[in-house]
């Protein structure tokens, strides 16, 4: 007989993916066939872990909803599940709203998912190990859930609550886990990494985490994302310096350069040092490379922020930057005191300008990095091409490397020294050396 099917369907952020993950490992270990984002749905069964972050996260996650509870309706689904961030957010409103949907679940019970499929338990034994979704070379690893730091427009701790850390011993064991999966390259991800361990040992403990991750055999890469600037652990620079599988590549929103408008934004930092902090980056980490998120029409952000947040990407000169529109977020501390009262239009006109500033900024980088040679991880084979990413290149939302497969057959997983011989708009081409 053959197993019921569970199609698990993740939306937004890598930190959701994970606990698809470990959802997935735990309906496996109670006897379910699992699939993730079929591009074809045919489970008995349906899960999607939401996203409740932005306007247009949630919207998509409601489409999603909206679609599986039709083909409940049509009797191709026997149950609905929903879960994760949008859940978490307005449980009763979407309990009202969408009937079909058998349980909803938040971030931190969907667990009782495996219980009501089973009648039963959720299986203790796979509370670590998790069903890779990604290449079998890499992985995401979560080490901390929530935040503290309470900026003005953002929801996350509405969703999440308070920062909680996961203890290193546990963290450290999962890396050993996951190596011994094949898993070759660490994506650490958090809300805020840099205040990992201040709620479990009373200091921020990011530093002596990755460094103690980066003398565990096998661990090749581990690559650091989302970074707050206030109260940078400076110490986490030499760990990045000293141990060569730590890349250098750092993702650290900064949001905005003009003071007044981080002011209100809440973020506890002002122009000054945020240039300060940079400098210092660049300094102690040679040849880092930086992603940051920026943000325009924040309320009461005037022609001369603006110009403000353009000169400061042409001074610094990111190697990876993403922008986007300032959208008001319900129960935020901007929502209630501030009025959203730059135009859409405006709001527009300043993401294009800014994102056709660093288009420029990015082709000139890579043009730059012609004639190098750089050692790349094989992620697949497309067409004639295998692709490839450099230590500088995150998976997913960062530039990869073209290899031609007519000259020499690559292992996926596998590292290779390559010489950069061409760059367009979004990519590197290269050819091995190794």
């Amino acid at each position: 007989m053959k197993p019921p099917i569970v199609d698990v369907i993740t939306m937004g952020c890598s930190k959701n993916l994970v606990d698809s993950e470990r959802l997935m490992s735990q309906l496996e270990s109670a006897g379910f066939k699992v699939v993730h984002n079929a591009r074809r749905l045919t489970g008995q069964y349906a899960v999607v872990n939401t996203c409740g972050f932005i306007g247009d996260a949630k919207e998509e996650s409601i489409q999603m909803i909206l679609e599986l509870c039709e083909r409940k309706r049509q009797g191709r689904l026997l149950k609905l599940f929903v879960m994760g961030c949008l859940s978490q957010r307005y449980l009763h409103e979407l309990r009202e709203e969408i009937q079909e949907v058998d349980s909803f679940f938040g971030k931190f019970d969907w667990d009782g998912i495996v219980r009501q499929l089973t009648s039963g338990p959720a299986s203790e034994a796979h509370a670590t190990p998790r069903h890779l979704t990604t290449p079998p070379h890499y992985a995401y690893l979560k080490i901390s859930e929530g935040c503290d730091r309470h900026c003005a427009y953002c929801a996350i701790p509405i969703i999440t609550g308070r920062h909680v850390s996961r203890p290193m011993p546990e963290i450290l064991q999962e890396v050993r886990w996951l190596v011994s999966q094949g898993v070759k390259e660490f994506q650490v991800i958090a809300q805020e990494l840099t205040y990992y361990g201040v709620d479990l040992y009373g200091r921020q403990s990011i530093a002596e985490l990755v460094e103690q991750m980066a003398h565990i055999p096998g661990v090749e890469w581990i690559r650091l994302h989302y970074a707050y600037p206030t109260h940078f652990p400076l110490a986490l620079l030499r760990v990045m310096r000293d141990n060569p599988n730590v890349c250098r590549y750092l993702d650290i929103a900064l949001q905005h350069i003009s003071t007044p408008v981080l002011a209100r934004m809440r973020r506890h930092i002002t122009a000054e040092q945020t240039y300060g902090l940079l400098a210092t980056i660049r300094r102690e980490v040679p040849g880092i490379h930086l992603r940051t998120t920026l943000m325009v029409g924040f309320p009461g952000e005037t022609d001369d922020d603006f110009r403000q947040l353009m000169q400061f990407v042409a001074d610094i000169r990111f190697e990876r930057l993403g922008a986007f529109a300032y959208s008001e977020e319900e129960g935020t501390y901007s929502a209630s005191h501030y009025a959203d009262d730059v135009p859409a239009q405006v709001k527009q006109q300043r993401l294009d300008q800014l994102m056709a500033l660093q288009q420029g900024i990015s082709a000139e980088l890579s043009q730059g990095k012609v004639g190098t040679t750089q050692r790349i991880i094989i992620d697949r084979r497309e067409g004639d091409y295998y692709v490839g990413r450099t230590e500088f290149d995150s998976p997913e939302v960062d530039p990869e490397v073209l290899v031609p497969a007519a000259r020499r057959q690559l292992r996926r997983g596998c590292f290779y020294q390559v010489r950069i011989t061409k760059a367009d708009e979004f990519d590197l081409y290269a050819t091995t050396t190794t």
